[in-house]
């Protein structure tokens, strides 16, 4: 089982931070198998913290106006379903779920277009597929708060303001040849800082978008720019275009890389001001307990919010050092407090940069692969601007991976690289079982 190895709680974590109820109805009491739970000799104390996770299944009722045969997707779904697992969802949501989640619903749109004219939904048919969505993943054991957790809805079907639906319209516009060789490998490791997909997709997007001034009586609109709106919609149709041409595999592979381009952009952490920390560390010249400890505390609660990657821990490091330096803190108190990349995602488990899933087991549950385990230094930033970050450049990697002589605990820390770690953690059920908010 899974539970031979548990990833131990982060340096930042403790009992008394961590405990605390749910704010929302996201997390359902756990359905643990009786099987797996071990025997507790000490019934009047707490069991301990880490269990599998697994999923309530049911048969889901459905509108019946879906002209969908869901079965021929079972297995997407599946994917999207354990991707979106009800305990995990909000945790993994900016990494793993939501970007699984707008994939299946572009390829939705693509197999929904095998038997129509038309590479969207109609809004009434929309509405009805989106429920039975919705419905039938809730049934797998997704989280039924998807829609409100990636800010989708059943308008994410349908054209919206792109004035091409239709597939021959399309295909009359668009070089789709050109688009099909784009997008039908993406290649992870390029995608990102050298596109080839994206541009491909975003120039078919703008040659159905004119459509809109072309066919409009208004001459007054001639020259004028297209909207972002319109734009996005139309990339909706060209996903669905391009859904419709590859396998289900195939785009959701292509569509989830070109979705951690655009995770890994940007820090997805929320940065309250840290007017303590900066009071008490703004003229540290060597690591002090105020400083570190205030630092620590912060950190600890950042760390609380969800799950994120390698590459985004480097840009959320720079985000708040770069707060701090225009706070007034000039010296490195990350090095100073001994702050490390994983101490700002959950657990101090940093996911790879790389789409991931959430994997199911009948033995352990739910489990996931923590990326970079080992105690890699957060940059402190050159300086206060953060303008010029890229981890695109030739000068801009991953810190290295420290040596068998800068590792301080030859523990857990020293085991590797990866580690499967069992989806209920100790944060989860501390927190979202035991304690108060």
């Amino acid at each position: 089982m899974a539970l031979q190895v548990p990833l131990g709680p982060s340096r930042f974590s403790s009992m008394s931070m961590l405990a605390s109820h749910p704010s929302s109805s996201i997390f359902e009491p756990f359905q643990i198998s009786p099987a797996v739970i071990p025997h507790n000799p000490f019934p009047l104390e707490s069991l301990p913290p880490m269990y599998p996770s697994f999923p309530t299944t049911y048969i889901p009722v459905l509108t019946g106006r879906c002209p969908v045969n869901f079965s021929a997707i079972s297995s997407i779904m599946d994917k999207t379903a354990s991707d979106c697992s009800q305990p995990l969802a909000a945790l993994v949501g900016n990494v793993v779920c939501c970007p699984q989640f707008s994939s299946f619903l572009h390829i939705f749109q693509g197999y929904y277009s095998l038997s129509s004219d038309n590479l969207v939904l109609q809004n009434v048919v929309a509405d009805d597929c989106f429920k039975d969505i919705i419905n039938i993943l809730g049934s797998r054991g997704a989280n039924s708060s998807i829609p409100t957790i990636c800010s989708v809805k059943s308008s994410n079907l349908t054209a919206g303001s792109c004035p091409v639906k239709d597939i021959m319209t399309f295909e009359r516009k668009v070089n789709t040849s050109k688009l099909l060789e784009a997008c039908s490998t993406v290649d992870p490791l390029k995608e990102c800082c050298r596109p080839v997909c994206q541009p491909a997709i975003k120039d078919a997007a703008l040659e159905i978008s004119v459509s809109q001034f072309l066919m409009s009586d208004n001459k007054n609109t001639a020259g004028q720019p297209i909207s972002i709106d319109v734009l996005n919609d139309c990339k909706g149709v060209v996903y669905s275009w391009i859904s419709r041409k590859l396998s289900s595999d195939a785009a959701n592979t292509a569509f989830r890389i070109l979705s951690a381009c655009k995770v890994n952009r940007v820090c997805p952490l929320d940065f309250k001001q840290p007017s303590e920390v900066i009071n008490a560390c703004r003229n540290v010249a060597a690591p002090g307990p105020s400083c570190c400890s205030l630092l620590n505390t912060y950190i600890a609660g950042i760390q609380k919010q969800m799950l994120i990657t390698n590459r985004q821990a480097i840009i959320c490091a720079t985000v708040f050092g770069s707060m701090l330096q225009k706070g007034g803190v000039i010296t490195d108190i990350y090095g100073l407090c001994d702050v490390d990349l994983k101490d700002f995602s959950l657990q101090g488990c940093l996911l790879r940069s790389l789409p991931a899933d959430v994997v199911f087991d009948n033995s352990t549950g739910f489990s996931f692969t923590c990326d970079l385990s080992d105690n890699i230094a957060a940059p402190w930033p050159s300086s206060p601007s953060i303008s010029s970050l890229s981890l695109c450049g030739p000068e801009m990697s991953l810190p290295a991976l420290p040596t068998s002589e800068t590792l301080g605990n030859p523990g857990l820390r020293g085991a590797g690289l990866d580690h499967l770690v069992p989806a209920l953690l100790f944060f989860i059920i501390s927190t979202f079982l035991y304690g108060d908010m």
